[in-house]
């Protein structure tokens, strides 16, 4: 997998009021939506909470400002961002929103393919970077000891399994060791039998699945992208707070934030939120959890997060085989100090915390990844750098 492929996660959804029956008919749904016509993309990116289960991370009353900004003006580079005006590279990247915030004012935002400022866009695996934060704020809080712990101190399932001797640290680089294959194009991938697992008597969907999970590599000698293991995450963090993911979202981040309005956070067939994707968050929120990691992630005036861990997560802590580039705690790591929230079919949340700079991509790719898209991303992010680094 290529520095820019961040997969679906397993999108689920729960079964409240109906049997088994019809839960496994959501799940298929659901599992769809990797096969949906351009259309449907479109169409549907932008209404997820109207057709799979979800829980509510409400918004506070206070709500972080985003003024208007001087207008950036951009000479966009045709041949690797695939057009030269804002516009053009939106309908060539079947983008349906872009904002950009440089110093906590909105320097341009644009919308496209029916899309508007009111709606709510599905993150894919830029949810997986909201989740590590809550581990994060959960450490911070006293919920978890510390990351070097074995992670079945925390989720109890895993007790037996491969994950013996796992940390929570290995498991938020995707380093446990753990065998794995998020081959999407594969029906007998991890990824996509996932999707269809449900849960047992003594643990959820997530750990039921996972638990049978084999070992390939020493624990911390090897980099996988496994979605399953950020739903682990997103699992430790529930059973370590005692709230669902969605509770601890508003409590630590959704409202200290600022954010404009209510997130929708996708269950699965345990009835418990996806943590490696699948988020349905307005643009400009999205702009708001950039501004709030540059400004420490503070509540109050403290961060919800120990020292020093921005820097951990932010940063390199696994090799991927790409020069230049890492993976940290479920973030995207660039060597020039940038980091990247980065979801299938073209999301992106790009943080430059030195230029005080959060770019934002909503997008409909016809396909899950494209690598070309993916780079025309990356140099529309290094225009605007440009472009606030020449204009006072």
């Amino acid at each position: 997998m290529t520095r820019f492929a961040p997969m679906l996660c397993a999108l689920t959804v729960a079964a409240t009021v109906a049997g088994p029956a019809l839960a496994e008919t959501r799940a298929l749904r659901a599992a769809e939506v990797l096969f949906w016509s351009q259309a449907q993309k479109e169409n549907g990116f932008q209404h997820m909470e109207d057709q799979f289960a979800y829980r509510t991370a409400h918004h506070g009353d206070r709500i972080t400002p985003l003024p208007d900004g001087a207008p950036l003006k951009l000479a966009l580079p045709a041949a690797t961002t695939g057009a030269d005006t804002v516009k053009g590279f939106m309908d060539a990247q079947k983008a349906a929103g872009v904002i950009v915030v440089h110093k906590g004012k909105v320097r341009l935002e644009s919308y496209n393919l029916g899309f508007g400022a009111a709606g709510r866009w599905t993150s894919f695996s830029v949810a997986k970077s909201f989740t590590s934060t809550l581990v994060g704020a959960a450490v911070k809080d006293g919920y978890i000891k510390s990351i070097d712990d074995p992670v079945t101190t925390y989720i109890k399932g895993l007790k037996g399994s491969a994950y013996e001797g796992v940390t929570v640290r290995q498991i938020l680089t995707m380093t446990s060791g753990v065998q794995w294959n998020e081959d999407y194009t594969d029906i007998h991938s991890d990824v996509a039998k996932f999707v269809m697992t449900k849960p047992e008597a003594d643990a959820d969907a997530t750990v039921a699945y996972m638990r049978k999970l084999k070992r390939e590599a020493a624990p911390g000698t090897k980099w996988v992208y496994k979605t399953g293991e950020t739903n682990l995450i997103g699992a430790l963090v529930m059973q370590a707070t005692h709230k669902t993911l969605a509770q601890y979202l508003e409590e630590k981040i959704w409202k200290p934030a600022g954010m404009e309005t209510d997130a929708a956070w996708m269950t699965d067939l345990s009835d418990e939120e996806i943590g490696g994707c699948c988020l349905s968050v307005r643009l400009r929120d999205y702009a708001r959890m950039g501004v709030f990691l540059i400004g420490g992630a503070k509540a109050n005036g403290v961060s919800i997060l120990p020292d020093g861990w921005l820097e951990q997560a932010t940063r390199k802590q696994a090799d991927i085989g790409d020069p230049g580039h890492g993976y940290g705690f479920q973030w995207w790591t660039n060597d020039d100090g940038t980091y990247d929230a980065l979801g299938i079919f073209g999301q992106r949340i790009h943080i430059d915390p030195k230029r005080e700079l959060v770019v934002v991509f909503v997008s409909a790719w016809p396909t899950a990844e494209d690598d070309k898209r993916r780079d025309g991303q990356t140099a529309f992010c290094q225009t605007v750098a440009a472009a606030v680094d020449a204009q006072p």
